[in-house]
């Protein structure tokens, strides 16, 4: 299954750079000249360390075979060319076919459909107490207000997956796109399975971050789960370490070699016997 790709009209709309972020510390926020953005109901509620750690987690174990990727981290995804204040705050969104060299080789200061052209492909969002019910799809849309993230991911950018992570009970579920609504789908074994990135998203058992605990987490079509960046480079320098000790051992080798060999030919040569001459 493949994203849906949006079709906006031209016209003159806000860019990143008019929109980028509701955090009011940061800068270029449109209410700095006045402007009121119809700020969606969910709000970001207030981080804890796995909201912080899980997303980085994601993004470092998912190792696609295309570079033309973009993973987006708690960042505000404006969705509507007609009410371009109204946006969702997603903790992780995939988009296929898009890449950070694609906003002229700067970072993203957010996710404009009508600049990007292409919805996400897979949203992840970590489960919270005062969020979950939006999550879930389990709340009505207030009228005059933004539409429910729900409503945002199934009906407006129709996005191929959702994913959900319970980190209280660990329970990870996964929400396939079928028509015009979200079906969600049987997790068996190791996880939920993608056939467009060769890649699964289960709950693996370990520390990342020195941190203890069940993560949300990417794995391999052998069932191996990606490790983080971290243990990737650890890994990495361990394995040159032990081929630098292997062209020592080998240097080391050579060295006796050639020194038993002048050994002998200094005894052969007290014996009066020609070594230099030998073939």
């Amino acid at each position: 299954m493949y994203q849906n790709n949006p079709v906006v009209p031209v016209n003159t709309l806000p860019t990143m750079y008019d929109l980028p972020s509701e955090d009011p510390e940061e800068m270029g926020l449109p209410s700095a000249e006045g402007v009121s953005l119809e700020v969606s109901s969910s709000a970001c509620p207030a981080r804890d360390k796995f909201h912080d750690l899980q997303p980085h987690l994601l993004s470092e174990t998912c190792l696609l075979a295309t570079e033309k990727k973009f993973i987006g981290i708690d960042l505000n995804l404006y969705y509507d060319v007609d009410h371009t204040g109204w946006y969702k705050r997603p903790d992780r969104f995939l988009v296929l076919g898009r890449s950070d060299s694609a906003i002229q080789s700067e970072l993203r200061l957010s996710y404009l459909i009508w600049q990007e052209h292409i919805a996400p492909f897979l949203m992840v969002e970590l489960l919270s107490p005062g969020t979950e019910a939006e999550d879930l799809g389990q709340t009505l849309r207030v009228v005059g207000k933004p539409p429910t993230k729900w409503q945002v991911y199934e009906q407006v950018l129709r996005v191929p997956y959702y994913a959900v992570f319970d980190r209280y009970s660990n329970q990870f579920r996964m929400f396939c796109l079928q028509g015009t609504k979200y079906v969600e789908q049987i997790i068996s074994g190791q996880g939920f399975w993608f056939d467009d990135l060769q890649l699964g998203l289960g709950v693996w058992t370990g520390v990342y971050e020195d941190v203890e605990g069940q993560w949300l987490c990417w794995y391999d079509a052998a069932g191996n789960w990606v490790p983080p960046k971290q243990e990737r480079i650890l890994k990495a320098e361990q394995r040159a370490d032990e081929a630098e000790k292997k062209v020592v051992r080998e240097q080391q080798r050579a060295d006796q070699e050639r020194q038993r060999a002048e050994l002998l030919a200094a005894k052969l040569r007290e014996l009066g016997i020609d070594v230099d001459g030998m073939p």
